[in-house]
């Protein structure tokens, strides 16, 4: 039991949390991964493979949140310029042998394994904006410099990551801005950076929309614009003006299908392995592994799953509260609304509410370094909480502590004065030698105090 507690420490809640979504992940990524068993022909092949992942990521969360961290701030020395050469590596083998997958040069294969460096780039800029916010921090708000660091920094990695991954990059950028928010960044700066990237927004969007997809494929990073202009173009179509029988289901068949596992579900759901639309989603085991969930496990499972994230998030800020010191808090709130910020997107994606962007549910979709990196992402929140949980414990030990001296103090003077009134009875002592009233016994017993708070004296020269 000893052996337990001293693996798993931190924060409970979160360990729940964790379990809870690998849980899921598994017993959902084995029913939606039919795909991939067909291809294969090996039917444990595929899960096998995820749940050795899985087994890896809690490895690293029990050796991730066993670190101070404290240490964390150091990370980003190494893995911004680390992530920014693999980004740049991964981008320039793209264009240089057209080697990517569903037209993204996002991985790179490494001693047989393949990892996006956009991962550890992502890591990376949460690390260093909350030691940036942590530094700068001033009596009403941080100072003005912080936002310019860490803009520099989030737009190099911006524009290192959006060409192959735009959904990941305006993710980034979108919590980098909620950390600033959180931070004190002054609004007068953020409502400049509102303004600006918004128009930018726009006037890319119109651009790419109004001019033919074929004169941007010699344009260098502008090889994804046809994606894009599709995925736009798809989510803002009028689909209800199309008659039944004339919907073309095949145009946007994973929409579509998404859209008929969710439809063909019920409160309780098909039940796990019971899935047919999966059989027709070529990413039901990633990008839509939401809409497999709510059709096998049904509403009420779609909702549990909401519910762990959004108390993931609620649990993050409870312990950021906790924390007395700024960089832990920055942190595990940049962290949270990570994970928290990509999963509602992906669930948004499944339902119909965003356009499709390719991000996947954290820790129960499918995946190799995207799973890795959210375990670290966990381990870090739990070394947050532990360090939150140590200090906790010190104050109040520290309480205890002082408590037990003005009590020493206190039974001290009683004592002595009990010994005077006896003294006194019997002759030893003079009246005037007694306290008058309370108020000169209370000032004795402060004095006392103080002299058992000093250490450096034995207890037997208090007199």
């Amino acid at each position: 039991m000893d052996l337990i507690k001293d693996l798993f420490k931190g924060d409970k809640v979160i360990w729940i949390i964790f379990l809870f979504l690998c849980l899921i992940s598994i017993v959902e990524v084995f029913s939606a991964a039919s795909t991939l068993t067909y291809k294969s022909g090996d039917h444990w092949g595929p899960i096998t493979q995820h749940s050795v992942i899985l087994m890896v990521g809690a490895c690293i969360v029990v050796l991730v949140h066993n670190i101070p961290c404290k240490y964390f701030r150091v990370l980003p020395f190494f893995l911004l310029p680390i992530s920014a050469v693999l980004l740049i590596f991964v981008m320039g083998m793209g264009v240089l042998t057209g080697d990517r997958v569903n037209g993204a040069a996002r991985w790179m294969t490494f001693f047989g394994i393949q990892f996006q460096p956009s991962e550890l780039a992502k890591m990376a800029v949460i690390i260093v904006t909350a030691f940036i916010l942590s530094k700068f921090q001033e009596e009403d708000s941080a100072n003005p410099k912080a936002f310019k660091y860490i803009m520099w920094i989030t737009g190099i990695v911006f524009v290192l990551i959006a060409p192959e991954n735009g959904s990941t990059a305006a993710l980034l950028f979108g919590v980098v801005f909620l950390m600033m928010v959180i931070g004190r960044v002054p609004w007068k700066q953020l409502a400049k950076l509102v303004s600006i990237a918004g128009i930018i927004v726009v006037l890319f969007v119109g651009m790419i929309m109004v001019t033919p997809a074929k004169q941007y494929r010699d344009v260098p990073m502008m090889h994804r614009v046809e994606t894009w202009q599709n995925r736009i173009k798809g989510f803002f179509e009028d689909k209800e003006a199309v008659p039944a029988a004339k919907y073309d289901i095949d145009k946007d068949a994973q929409i579509a299908h998404a859209n008929i596992a969710i439809a063909s579900s019920n409160i309780v759901g098909k039940m796990p392995g019971n899935s047919v639309q999966r059989d027709f989603l070529s990413q039901a085991f990633s990008d839509f592994i939401f809409a497999i969930v709510i059709e096998e496990l049904g509403l009420l499972g779609g909702a549990f799953v909401v519910i762990l994230y959004i108390w993931l998030l609620m649990r993050a800020g409870k312990i950021a509260r906790k924390s007395e010191k700024a960089f832990p808090a920055f942190l595990v709130m940049g962290i949270a609304i990570l994970l928290v910020s990509q999963a509602m997107l992906n669930m948004m994606v499944a339902v119909g509410l965003f356009p499709v962007t390719g991000q996947p549910l954290p820790l129960i979709s499918k995946g190799g370094t995207s799973t890795l990196i959210n375990c670290a992402y966990i381990g870090m929140i739990l070394s947050v909480s532990r360090y939150v949980a140590e200090k906790e414990e010190q104050k109040k030990q520290e309480e205890e502590t002082a408590t037990e001296v003005k009590l020493q103090a206190a039974t001290q003077i009683l004592l002595e004065h009990a010994r005077g009134l006896v003294a006194t009875e019997k002759g030893n002592q003079k009246e005037e030698d007694i306290p008058e009233n309370l108020s000169d016994i209370l000032g004795d017993i402060a004095d006392k105090e103080a002299a058992f708070s000093d250490t450096s004296k034995p207890v037997s020269e208090i007199k």
